[in-house]
């Protein structure tokens, strides 16, 4: 096992056993002034965790690792709110409320969901995150956002 899996593989304690860890564990991620901090939470992802989202679909701890790094160096401020949340067996749902400041951007509020599937040892293997990433971001660009979503509205509403 390479540095990166054994640090992050954690231990057998690391597992999700109720949708109030999850919640804990989402908010110190989040809400940690200003720059998100996965330190805590990447225990409790599988080494093989397979994530997707609007942007990206990968594999692995690693490319996880390194994406949840390239986020804190992207935003100026990132923070979120878990709106609503349920777990039925290996499934857990949230929906949420990301508010994100790039650098050279005002703030824009992404509105969310994310699907976790644990296994049998409560780590998280898959996560599906869906959200209108393009039009989240479009709504704080003055003048550009109503045009989006007029065309979005003619094209496809």
């Amino acid at each position: 096992m390479d540095k990166i899996n054994s640090e992050v593989a954690g231990n057998l304690n690391d597992k999700i056993i109720s949708l109030e860890t999850v919640k804990e564990l989402w908010s110190k991620t989040y809400n940690t002034e200003g720059k998100p901090d996965w330190s805590h939470i990447l225990p409790y992802y599988d080494n093989d965790i397979h994530f997707r989202d609007s942007v990206q679909e990968l594999r692995g701890i690693e490319e996880f690792t390194a994406m949840a790094g390239r986020l804190t160096t992207r935003s100026k401020d990132l923070s979120m709110k878990i709106v609503n949340a349920i777990k039925e067996d290996n499934i857990v749902f949230m929906e949420w409320e990301m508010t994100i400041k790039f650098k050279k951007n005002p703030s824009s509020v992404l509105y969310g969901t994310s699907r976790l599937t644990l296994n049998e040892n409560g780590k998280i293997t898959e996560q599906r995150d869906y959200y209108d990433l393009w039009g989240d971001i479009f709504d704080n660009i003055p003048r550009f956002g109503k045009a989006y979503r007029r065309f979005m509205k003619k094209r496809f509403g």
